[in-house]
């Protein structure tokens, strides 16, 4: 029997993944799973870039607008129930479209992902007092140490995050970006990796365009209806981060804008760098669809 396939489109943030997803489901008569780790936070659709609700009535998306900010989901967790997903959307369609930026979700997803281990508060307050002592910039330098890889995909400007990764690093003694098992030959379908690049000059100009299409769309307001929540987890991250700060007093609006555009470019060098050690994916660009239903069929 024909083996089902997951088409896996990957890129850095901007590039065009969620138009390439939806063309493809369209053309496929399938369905897309979201592997955005911020796209699952229903409070927060214009700084995330979430499929719209007219995109998603024409093309139905699985784990987009799912879960409050109040709530929490790692990877593994998403692996858990997007395996589930697919699944039985296999059972309704021979491809599916799974789609996002979030290199350790697609990792997980594919490989599995070691049992990682749990909480240590004391390593945890001694790692906060380094920060609040010396920045974010001592948790940056421990983490790039212990684990290159990681570092190139995480936000690195995430407290929360870089904690909780050098933890899992110093108490595992692996790095977190290792602690995945299996293969993909053990998986009940095929897949097939499609990455979306463009020349870096062009996407940063696309990341600082929707920047300021975002800003249009309602940013500022999203921004502020959240920012009593600011504390939570899944709003420590870029967008949120530099309006937080402006509405703080730290710095101007056309000051959190720039930053907003800055610390996207940097997100999207560091997606790409993550993304460019997999030799398994096929590389185009995102207007390119001949090309890609070519790779695939």
């Amino acid at each position: 029997m024909k083996r089902p396939l997951l088409i896996v489109v990957i890129g850095p943030t901007g590039v065009g993944k969620t138009a390439v997803a939806i063309f493809l489901a369209k053309h496929f008569k399938t369905e897309v799973v979201s592997a955005d780790s911020r796209q699952m936070f229903r409070e927060i659709p214009v700084g995330t870039a979430a499929p719209t609700l007219e995109e998603q009535a024409g093309v139905p998306h699985h784990f987009v607008g799912n879960l409050s900010v109040t709530e929490s989901m790692d990877a593994g967790q998403w692996a858990e129930q997007a395996r589930a997903k697919i699944d039985e959307l296999f059972k309704q369609h021979e491809v599916v479209i799974c789609a996002g930026g979030s290199g350790l979700y697609v990792n997980a997803l594919l490989n599995g992902m070691d049992d990682l281990p749990g909480k240590d508060e004391n390593l945890r307050e001694q790692l906060r007092k380094e920060y609040e002592a010396g920045g974010i910039e001592v948790l940056q330098k421990q983490l790039i140490e212990l684990d290159p890889e990681y570092y190139y995909e995480v936000d690195i400007n995430n407290p929360k995050r870089l904690i909780r990764a050098i933890e899992v690093c110093q108490l595992s003694g692996k790095k977190y970006s290792e602690l995945r098992s299996g293969s993909n030959h053990d998986l009940p379908f095929d897949v097939v990796k499609i990455g979306l690049e463009l020349p870096r000059e062009e996407l940063y100009a696309r990341i600082n365009l929707r920047v300021d299409e975002m800003m249009k769309n309602g940013l500022e307001q999203e921004a502020r209806k959240v920012y009593h929540l600011k504390e939570m987890n899944a709003l420590h991250t870029v967008g949120y981060r530099e309006l937080f700060s402006c509405f703080d007093g730290e710095y101007s609006m056309d000051k959190a804008v720039e930053l907003i555009k800055q610390h996207s470019r940097n997100y999207a060098k560091r997606q790409m760098t993550w993304w460019r050690r997999d030799e398994e994916v096929r590389w185009f660009a995102p207007w390119d669809t001949v090309g890609v239903l070519n790779a695939i069929t």
